[in-house]
């Protein structure tokens, strides 16, 4: 498999993707149970599963009552979803943390470039203190590789913050701004932005503290507040070791190692045409250790240039702290 996990990260091509695939799902179909009798309910298995329209989506709510892995040895750790204090959390059991690293690492420098060239202020209080995040690891990760000593965590500091944003930007330093979504809005509301060497990322997640309000308009008042053009947000769960980013206007892309199927929400095997609302599937070949093919419990429509949108929840499932939320 360490083969197979080298290529992962070498895919330049549909054909590439889809052989990869269909080794991965040969893999997880033969060592992990769960997934294994997912695909024996369904009559799914080896001989009658031969291109990606063919492979069966795990429902993500496995994630919160079982373990859903495809080794034998003791986990290293998990990453545990943010959910609500009503829900039972998600766990994803981590065999390797350098594989979520490189995936994060290459997820980010396919549309924004190498991670060290950027100065990272993280403005998270609340997914620092739930621990096992995901999202916190990641950027811990791009923090401890930045060239620029101003990189980290400043929970709810905004005073720092600002006076950091401004040294940066007084200095042209390329700097990304992680903030959860009322941390964003106090900030602006307690100073005014230019920005012109600055991204801001929406994280999501007003915690109680703010009325939920639908994406278009956060985003627009976020741009405004800042002083640019669009806000940015990353596509990415606990359960997925990669993540689809969008620059703007709400369009996600996903890099090369993961792809996005929309699907009807009457009929998850088929596949919906371009533009119409179904279910989102996400097939993350970073997942090799657990199970790299999830359906979410997102809705969502495909572009025609590729990326995709996100639309809402599916009706009945569980509300998931994340930046999805719509009023």
């Amino acid at each position: 498999m360490d083969k197979l996990t080298e290529r992962i990260f070498k895919i330049h091509s549909e054909e590439d993707f889809q052989k990869s695939a269909i080794e991965i799902f040969e893999y997880q179909y033969n060592n992990n149970k769960v997934y294994h009798k997912w695909c024996e309910l369904l009559n799914k298995n080896t001989l009658n599963v031969k291109r990606i329209e063919d492979i069966p989506f795990l429902p993500i709510r496995f994630f919160k009552t079982h373990d859903v892995v495809s080794f034998t040895q003791k986990p290293i750790h998990f990453f545990k979803s943010s959910g609500t204090t009503m829900s039972q959390p998600s766990r994803h059991f981590i065999k390797d943390f350098g594989i979520y690293e490189e995936s994060s690492r290459r997820s980010f420098q396919q549309f924004f470039g190498k991670v060290e060239d950027y100065c990272f202020l993280a403005l998270l209080p609340n997914y620092q203190q739930q621990g096992n995040s995901s999202l916190v690891y990641m950027i811990n990760h791009f923090i401890n590789r930045s060239l620029y000593s101003q990189s980290g965590f400043y929970s709810y500091d905004l005073d720092k913050i600002r006076t950091l944003i401004m040294e940066c930007e007084h200095k042209t330093i390329p700097t990304i701004l992680f903030g959860v979504t009322y941390a964003l809005l106090d900030l602006i509301e307690k100073y005014s932005f230019e920005l012109k060497h600055t991204t801001v990322f929406e994280t999501g997640g007003m915690k109680g503290r703010r009325k939920e309000m639908p994406k278009p308009e956060l985003h627009s008042i976020l741009a405004e507040g800042f002083g640019i053009k669009s806000i940015a947000s990353e596509y990415g769960m606990c359960e997925l070791f990669s993540q689809a980013y969008s620059k703007s206007d709400g369009i996600f892309y996903t890099p090369n190692h993961m792809k996005v199927v929309i699907t009807e929400t009457e009929d998850p095997f088929t596949f919906c045409k371009c533009g119409k609302t179904g279910v989102i599937n996400v097939i993350d070949l970073a997942n090799i250790n657990t199970c790299s093919f999830i359906a979410t419990e997102d809705l969502g429509r495909s572009t025609k240039d590729g990326g995709f949108e996100i639309m809402g929840r599916v009706d009945n499932s569980d509300i998931r702290g994340c930046n999805l939320m719509y009023e």
